[in-house]
């Protein structure tokens, strides 16, 4: 029996999935595999199934496995970009005509790709509150779409979505249902287990950890979406490298116990912005005035590392996002240090003016997994400086 076979909790399937030791030397961190090609015995006799690097790597594929068995799928891929990733999968399971609907707040990138990229080929969106699930469905109602696609926790309002009820609505109309589960990682959340066909990860955050490498992921329900998105992966090339696999099945093994303390420190900090005079508002699942705060409890173990504030103004937004210090003012999220963001003219850019705008009032913390108090010190000072 393999330590893969012998795991069963998610820490142990995080430590020991695609990880067997190497079998020539006893290694016990298997080995990256740096190799383009790979010898034959005879034409077609591949080993394991290998033959060049872009058709598949050992190491990605112990990355893979490792993403297949936390997220609970009958497969998983691992691509160079989160973006590689949503545009292999659109292109393997719609055809020009074909409608996504698309959560009201998601990432930038997935807007402008589906808007920008795929539009022009064909593919139609509509955009609906995924949070409403009446909403939802009077829009499923009006039209079935091909394809549901949420993110929950979303960015940057930290939305919550009932995914079990989205699949039902979404599979009933003959929809695939893909949940972007970045914000959460599988530690926190397993949308196959709630009815989700398809889990979208930008690994470049969670996943990855350490803010060192950038990658994407999708786990799949589906073993033959699998192979559909495998394909188009192959034919146009968008593969992670093995250095980039390793780095982050690396990440990967410490992904609970970071979860765990981002979690615990992004819940200090968003009680104590809660009562804080110069804050509108804060947006955290964890708090039990978030709508979605029983939802979020319900499906996910924690509550996850992202904090949302609103401020008075525009301006004032800006100032605090260029007056933290332990907080740095960087794009991304995800890795063990803590960093502000301003979506308005940064990760969200890109859906100014459109019905995804976010707010020029807000202001995105990702939590790290600093001090507590230094990081509440932190945003103290800042917000002292207004």
């Amino acid at each position: 029996m393999s330590t893969h076979d012998a795991a069963r909790g998610f820490d142990s399937l995080a430590v020991h999935a695609g990880q067997a030791f190497d079998p020539t030397t006893g290694a016990v961190i298997p080995p990256v595999h740096l190799s383009t090609t790979y010898a034959q015995d005879g034409i077609g006799g591949l080993r394991g199934g290998y033959e060049y690097g872009r058709s598949g790597n050992p190491t990605r594929t112990a990355l893979e496995t490792q993403i297949a068995a936390l997220e609970g799928g009958a497969r998983a891929l691992s691509f160079a970009s989160g973006l590689a990733a949503e545009d292999a999968l659109l292109r393997a399971a719609l055809v020009p005509g074909d409608e996504v609907l698309l959560g009201n707040d998601v990432y930038g990138g997935t807007y402008r790709l589906l808007a920008r990229v795929l539009g022009p080929w064909g593919v139609k969106l509509r955009v609906v509150d995924m949070s409403d699930l009446d909403a939802v469905a009077a829009a499923i109602e009006e039209r079935s779409p091909r394809m549901v696609w949420v993110e929950t926790p979303s960015n940057p309002m930290l939305r919550i979505t009932d995914i079990e009820g989205l699949a039902r609505l979404g599979h009933a109309a003959g929809a695939i249902v893909v949940v972007d589960n970045t914000f959460a990682s599988p530690a926190l959340q397993r949308p196959i287990a709630l009815g989700a066909d398809v889990v979208v990860h930008s690994a470049t955050k969670y996943l990855g950890g350490h803010s060192d490498v950038v990658g994407g992921a999708l786990a799949f329900a589906d073993a033959d979406l699998a192979e559909k998105t495998q394909f188009l992966q192959f034919a146009a090339g968008a593969v992670s490298g093995p250095f980039d696999a390793y780095l982050t099945t690396r990440g990967i093994k410490t992904l609970c116990i970071r979860m765990e303390r981002h979690s615990a420190n992004a819940q200090a900090v968003a009680e104590h912005l809660a009562g804080h005079d110069r804050v509108a508002k804060v947006y955290y699942p964890g708090l039990p005035t978030h709508p979605g705060h029983a939802l979020a409890a319900s499906q996910m173990s924690a509550f996850g590392g992202i904090v949302s504030l609103e401020l008075a103004d525009g301006a004032t937004a800006r100032r605090f996002a260029e007056s933290t210090r332990l907080f740095t003012l960087a794009e991304s999220l995800g890795g063990v240090e803590s960093l502000v963001n301003y979506p308005d003219a940064m990760t969200h850019a890109s859906v100014r003016g459109t019905e995804l705008a976010v707010p020029d009032t807000i202001v995105r913390l990702s939590v790290g997994i600093e001090s507590a108090d230094d990081l509440v010190a932190d945003v103290d000072r800042a917000l002292a400086a207004l």
